[in-house]
């Protein structure tokens, strides 16, 4: 069952493809009509990778509903192309060779166990992405990533970890924290192209 439709969906890239537009032109973003589930606060996640290829160039999101669907939105895709650390800054003439891609997520939930070892079979690949928290480190994974690197949920937890800047294996350790989180994932299959729902599985 799908929380947000397929036009929705369409809506929201285009948003972050407008976002980043915006910026180089150094306009605000003001959407009008905006959808009414866009005016909820929700966690998201904008993806930016190059085309052909699909390389990534830049991921940045705000994973807890801290602020309205639209603005986190438009606040990702602008980071995601101007600040993640990981890669340089985006430039106004690489937008016709990239595609961006809108996760929408769920709240976190806490996987709560009495053994750390049952954490893989509580984490299923395909739907879930994770975040660890561990003594002032965090690290998130987008549901896609297990699936588009074929990791399976060990792996995946091991991977978690290494997002966070531990040691894979950390989510065994006493005190760490481990949510899970779901996503509805669209993306323009090319630069300002078709825009579809992605499966993560």
């Amino acid at each position: 069952m799908y929380k947000y439709t397929d036009e929705e969906g369409i809506y929201a890239v285009k948003l972050a493809r407008t976002a980043v537009k915006d910026y180089f032109r150094n306009k605000k973003t003001s959407p009008e009509n905006v959808p009414e589930k866009f005016l909820r606060e929700s966690g998201v996640f904008t993806t930016i990778n190059s085309f052909p290829g699909k390389e990534l160039r830049g991921c940045i999101g705000f994973p807890e509903p801290i602020m309205p669907l639209y603005e986190a939105i438009i606040k990702s895709a602008v980071y995601a192309a101007t600040e993640d650390p990981r890669f340089p800054p985006v430039e106004e003439d690489e937008l016709d060779k990239v595609i961006f891609e809108v996760s929408l997520l769920t709240i976190p939930e806490r996987i709560l166990v009495e053994d750390p070892e049952e954490y893989p079979e509580r984490v299923e690949i395909g739907k879930d992405g994770l975040i660890i928290r561990y003594m002032g480190f965090s690290g998130l994974l987008l549901p896609q990533v297990a699936t588009e690197y074929s990791m399976d949920s060990l792996e995946f937890l091991d991977h978690t970890c290494l997002k966070a800047g531990l040691s894979p294996g950390c989510w065994r350790r006493k005190g760490v924290e481990i949510y899970k989180f779901q996503a509805e994932i669209f993306t323009e299959l090319e630069p300002e192209g078709k825009i579809e729902r992605m499966e993560p599985g």
